[in-house]
């Protein structure tokens, strides 16, 4: 639990890397999201209106973390901050 609260406290500085639109989760997404996770550790990713509309962003952010093997730290509104060690 204490780790998380660490996590969150280093995401607040990020930016978000990745958006995700219309599209969707695309198998590219994915794979970007992978890479820059192994690179940087951890990333803010962007989930725009088109992506969402009417279904559940906590859930969205949920899909996107086991898809890509990471650890959802928070999600807040249209961005998902995710984390891998």
């Amino acid at each position: 639990m204490e780790d998380i609260i660490k996590l969150r406290a280093k995401a607040k500085s990020l930016e978000p890397l990745i958006r995700i639109g219309k599209n969707g989760l695309t198998d590219s997404a994915v794979a970007e999201i992978r890479l820059l996770i192994s690179k940087r550790q951890m990333i803010k990713v962007k989930m725009l209106e088109a992506f969402f509309s009417g279904k559940d962003k906590k859930e969205l952010a949920k899909e996107i973390a086991e898809k890509t093997n990471s650890l959802l730290v928070e999600a807040i509104g249209n961005v998902a901050v995710l984390h891998k060690k």
